[in-house]
């Protein structure tokens, strides 16, 4: 699969999507935006019972620490937000980071490690599951982001980006995309931009609700997940 990813990047990278030729449908956008209000809201109300449960797990494992994680991710257009996580690391995860960078376990601009010692009991299974990224339906209502996307980076990932890279900063972010139904963390940062941008050329309302019902799956537990 690197190859192949490798091989496209270097095919395509001589016509770079641009943001007005993915704005030109404006139908599916508004489509998309309509399916985003409607099934976030669904989700928020339907999933209240597992929020409030989640919500007291964490209490009683760190009563001193917060329920929610926010933490600010670049969006479309390079536009920064807060996003909204289940918080699944001790509170002072961002702190000890620095700590653990030369562990990472994933090639590119991104940071992750199995066994990460920063990481609760509780968290360990709600990431587990994505429990974690629930809350984000709250981005999704507000816009932020859509149920179907590329994952909204870091601004320290985003500084290592290429022009090339970049070209998944033309659309919202999304709570699931391709890569998470696909390959998740068993692929490196390019491949990963490449299944993004694979789903930023084919993307139609057919295409997110086919990804969409596989993101089902992975909610039950994926061995790929950590």
């Amino acid at each position: 699969m690197k190859a192949v990813a490798v091989e496209q990047r270097a095919a395509s990278s001589d016509h770079l999507l641009t943001a007005d030729q993915l704005n030109a449908n404006l139908g599916y956008l508004r489509m998309k935006r309509l399916i985003d209000i409607i099934g976030s809201l669904l989700g928020l109300i339907l999933l209240l019972p597992i929020f409030l449960i989640v919500a007291i797990l964490i209490k009683i494992e760190d009563p001193k620490g917060p329920v929610f994680f926010k933490q600010v991710r670049v969006g479309k257009d390079e536009t920064e937000f807060q996003m909204y996580k289940f918080r699944s690391m001790v509170t002072d995860a961002e702190e000890r980071l620095k700590d653990l960078l030369t562990l990472n376990e994933v090639s590119g601009a991104m940071f992750k490690i199995k066994n990460d010692p920063r990481i609760t009991k509780i968290g360990k299974f709600i990431r587990k599951t994505s429990i974690d990224e629930l809350p984000q339906l709250w981005n999704v209502l507000k816009g932020d982001m859509s149920l179907v996307g590329p994952r909204p980076p870091l601004e320290r990932e985003v500084e290592e980006y290429s022009s090339y890279d970049k070209q998944r900063l033309l659309v919202t972010p999304g709570c699931t995309g391709l890569w998470q139904v696909t390959a998740r963390n068993n692929v490196g940062f390019k491949e990963m931009v490449e299944l993004d941008i694979q789903y930023i050329r084919k993307r139609t309302i057919y295409f997110d609700i086919k990804i969409v019902l596989k993101t089902v799956v992975v909610l039950f537990g994926s061995k790929a997940a950590f």
